[in-house]
């Protein structure tokens, strides 16, 4: 009989620091064994408590959960109008936000500084910057990809998510809306297919696929 084949699973889990729900079940499930690594979101409320807990728990990796939709920006309205609103809040519109940042040139200077400013602000925490993904996986968006590997060796990146999760598995383990899993999984392969070889030539480490991105709310 041939060898059995060797799989590795990573549970990661995102939007640490996001608020003190978040942070008690990420560090539960890390604690009880089955979580390795999580994602920060530098500007939540509850960031400065999730690195506090990160640095009791050494053999938690912990990345930048790069948020540029759906949260807090590093840099005031003044700063950054086409991006945050008066209370410093990003929009909560991602197709929206994401044609802005593709198609304005000003926002698109904006979002190379907020995502400078979050690199800063994880460097700050001290911890060890184990991976960076975006939230609702923005990091593959074109514009904010591009600014990620263009300063990958300066911010010390070498781990992104490539979200790439494969229909025919979510069709089998997963539920969900049909049109919602169909138009996620077109998008986000095309996205994957469009960094794919920078990813190798720049020896950018991730996994082959992922689960779960087509059945947000819907993993049975």
């Amino acid at each position: 009989m041939g060898a059995a084949l060797s799989r590795r699973l990573i549970v990661n889990a995102d939007d640490f620091g996001r608020d003190p729900a978040a942070n008690e079940g990420i560090t539960e499930a890390h604690d009880r064994g089955i979580l390795t690594c999580a994602s920060l979101m530098v500007n939540e409320p509850s960031a400065a408590a999730a690195v506090e807990l990160a640095r009791s728990r050494p053999d938690l990796g912990v990345g930048l959960h790069l948020t540029l939709v759906c949260g807090h920006g590093a840099l005031s309205p003044e700063q950054a109008p086409h991006l945050v609103d008066g209370r410093g809040r990003l929009s909560d519109n991602a197709p929206k936000a994401g044609m802005l940042y593709f198609f304005s040139r000003a926002a698109r200077a904006e979002v190379e500084r907020e995502i400078t400013a979050q690199v800063q602000k994880f460097k700050e925490t001290g911890l060890p910057l184990d991976h960076v993904n975006g939230h609702l996986h923005l990091h593959l968006h074109p514009v904010v990809s591009d600014i990620l590997l263009d300063h990958a060796e300066e911010w010390g990146i070498d781990a992104m998510r490539w979200s790439r999760d494969l229909f025919w598995m979510s069709w089998k383990l997963g539920s969900g809306p049909l049109f919602y899993r169909v138009l996620h999984a077109v998008i986000f392969n095309l996205l994957c297919l469009r960094v794919k070889k920078r990813f190798r030539k720049m020896g950018i480490r991730h996994t082959p696929r992922v689960f779960g991105l087509m059945q947000t709310s819907h993993v049975a």
